[in-house]
């Protein structure tokens, strides 16, 4: 079957869609796009697409600045825009909102164009801020590679003549660095069996693989009158779509002698590890999986065992008195599994004796390596003995090194190295002390966390309604789920009984995470409580819980949603503060969400709150909830919702179980924002009316 396709069949990109920038989508994309006199959008590259989330469709033919301006800089953009019809030329930075509405922070050139229709209108050019950061890091990180490596270093072309060369290259060869650019190998150094190097760089350049360690023998201008010999590595030089550019060239002197390359060979393969520490250590805030993740960086390649220990008062400093000197064992490897340091197994705590290398190491927060005279005191405990002896007569050489960060001393990880493998050097004591180091910093990173967490955790428990009160009229049930992440955020759901048998149901939604969040989340559930208790009607409530969420901090922002239900008359009248707006399924299996004012986040200072009244008669469901249950990456609001509605059609199971239901069906997977669902049903209220 032909499935070719014919031109006519080929999709179109929107009218005024503009490509991609070559090259430099690659290194800095280019976001563009165009406005006429009217302020509408008229051209709207796929780069603008990449960066701001907006499909041309969703921009092209509309007013710009609703659309990319935050509101605070409605005032300044006008000001702008002003100035560019003008004539004048705009450069600065500013922030732009995102498709998903956060603000992406860009450098800006506007610039005065005319529109389709003649008119003055504008062309803006943005990149992304930390873009351009990151380029300016990565160009800083590369000159200075260059600039200060001891290594000679350089980059040839696909022609195989130079583009680059640092000074430690050019010393090498007696020849200056601008005199190797434009030409070859074999033009610059003939004697230094250039024709085979360059065999060699052009068979990198063809397969796309690196070739370490060829060796380089003769004599230049630098040295004329003595053979040098060089370690040359060269690798593939790629652009981020991993087009072949040239090769860069890497070169040791290693004319000292076998040792020379072996040190160098060493040296390589310690930065080697070193980096591998960087990817391997910290993958996860989790404390004992860090914890392993030392263990398996440093044993078998540097070490044949590793034992990684904590403070008990650092895990637990809330108890700090009661585990003052313990130790507690997270981690630890040995070579064999039926010595008795098969005795020696994570979680084992044990008391720090007077006077040993321990207490010597944790008290001074300095390494310490261990002789044969030292290795009895790491079990001074007499049942221990077989230990002892194990250590005494088959490690060789071992170090105790601090865990410290942050000025704090952690705990201590114990390496060693057998009999038969040869002892500890001081370049090895070094990239142990090294990887401890980062290793610590992660640890704590990792404690804190943990800490942050637990805290944020009992403080959201406390102020979230597990046990919902028994009220009149209504049938209730909630549900509260964390992030995937196991970061605590600031959703919440309330309800509060209230005079005369009507009841108040709340839903918010603090914007952030961890323990802040969920601090200013219990300040304005405390609010709520408060106003709602002296009567206060629906969106006064919401106009005073503005004022308080603008009181916690400027860049706070909270959306909520408050409602009344009254069981006298089987009607609730509902004010929303920018929060999606609430399901209603009724008996006869109607689904419907909302449509009343949708109120302005608090914190913004919007003030504009109105109320929408509806009946709600015995068997109605109400469902109140946060975004985190209908918005994902893989689907937009409008796709939350039909399916929140499908699942609302089964109204007949018990309201724990429905709950439960949206939260399975919503939400397959851990989600990636903590989500609260709150569910009331209407029932025969026990007051006439």
């Amino acid at each position: 079957m032909d499935t070719t396709q014919s031109p006519s069949e080929t999709p179109e990109r929107p009218p005024a869609a503009i490509g991609y920038a070559g090259v430099l989508r690659e290194l800095l994309p280019i976001a563009l796009w165009r406005e006429d006199a009217d302020g509408r959008v008229v051209e709207w590259s796929l780069a603008a697409q990449d960066l701001l989330g907006y499909r041309p469709d969703d921009v092209l033919g509309r007013v710009a600045t609703p659309i990319l301006v935050p509101d605070v800089n409605r005032e300044l953009a006008g000001q702008l825009t002003r100035r560019v019809q003008s004539g004048e030329t705009v450069v600065g930075t500013l922030p732009v909102r995102h498709r998903d509405g956060h603000e992406v922070t860009m450098e800006m050139w506007i610039v005065p164009d005319v529109d389709p229709r003649g008119r003055p209108g504008a062309m803006l050019i943005a990149v992304e801020t930390s873009e351009v950061l990151r380029m300016r890091d990565s160009l800083a990180a590369l000159q200075s590679l260059f600039t200060q490596s001891p290594i000679g270093l350089g980059t040839l072309g696909t022609d195989l003549r130079f583009i680059r060369v640092n000074d430690a290259l050019a010393r090498m060869n007696g020849v200056s660095a601008a005199e190797h650019v434009g030409r070859r190998l074999t033009e610059v150094v003939p004697g230094v069996n250039a024709v085979a190097l360059e065999a060699t760089m052009r068979e990198v350049l063809e397969s796309g693989r690196a070739s370490v360690d060829v060796r380089r023998t003769g004599r230049t201008p630098a040295d004329p009158d003595h053979d040098r010999t060089w370690s040359c590595s060269y690798a593939p030089l790629l652009d981020g779509s991993g087009r072949r550019l040239g090769v860069i060239a890497s070169l040791i002197d290693i004319t000292e002698g076998q040792r020379a390359l072996v040190e160098a060979e060493r040296a390589k393969s310690r930065f080697a590890l070193l980096a591998e520490a960087g990817t391997r250590i910290g993958t996860t805030l989790d404390l004992l999986q860090t914890a392993e993740e030392i263990v398996q960086v440093l044993v078998p390649q540097l070490a044949d065992s590793a034992d990684v220990q904590l403070l008990e008062a650092v895990l637990e400093p809330d108890d700090a008195a009661a585990t003052q000197g313990l130790l507690r064992r997270l981690a630890a490897v040995f070579p064999d599994p039926t010595a008795p340091t098969a005795l020696l197994t994570p979680g084992q705590t044990f008391q720090i004796p007077l006077g040993t290398v321990y207490e010597r190491v944790i008290n001074a927060a300095l390494p310490l390596n261990l002789y044969h005279s030292d290795l009895p005191t790491l079990f001074p405990d007499p049942r221990t003995a077989p230990l002892r002896a194990y250590f005494e007569s088959h490690i060789g050489s071992a170090r105790l090194v601090p865990l410290v960060a942050r000025g704090t001393v952690l705990g201590a990880v114990t390496v060693t190295r057998l009999n038969e493998r040869e002892p500890f050097d001081e370049q090895d004591f070094v990239l142990i002390d090294e990887l401890v180091a980062r290793a610590a910093l992660n640890i704590d990173n990792a404690r804190m966390y943990t800490t942050q967490r637990e805290a944020a955790l009992t403080l959201q428990r406390s102020l979230t309604n597990d046990a919902l009160p028994t009220v009149d009229g209504l049938e209730l049930a909630g549900r509260y789920l964390p992030a995937s992440d196991h970061d605590v955020g600031g959703d919440w759901y309330d309800v509060i009984p209230l005079p005369e048998g009507r009841t108040a149901l709340v839903i918010g939604d603090v914007m952030g995470h961890g323990i802040h969040a969920a601090a200013v989340m219990g300040q304005l559930r405390t609010a709520v409580r408060t106003l709602a208790r002296h009567g206060v009607p629906p969106a006064e409530l919401l106009r005073s819980l503005d004022a308080v969420v603008a009181d916690v901090g400027e860049d706070e922002m909270a959306t909520c949603v408050y409602a009344v239900h009254d069981p006298a008359t089987d009607r609730v009248v509902i004010a929303r503060a920018g929060h999606p707006p609430p399901a209603v399924a009724t008996a006869d299996g109607a689904i419907t969400f909302l449509e009343g004012p949708p109120g302005t986040p608090l914190g913004t200072g919007g003030q504009e709150f109105g109320t929408e009244e509806l009946l709600l008669p015995p068997g109605s469901l109400l469902v109140l909830y946060t975004d985190g249950l209908i918005e994902a990456r893989d689907r937009d609001l409008d796709q939350g919702m039909d399916q929140l509605a499908e699942v609302l059609l089964h109204l007949e199971q018990p309201l724990g179980r429905l709950c439960d239901d949206i939260l399975e069906q919503l939400l397959p997977c851990a989600p990636g924002d903590d989500v609260a669902v709150l569910l009331a049903r209407t029932v025969p209220g026990s007051r006439e009316p």
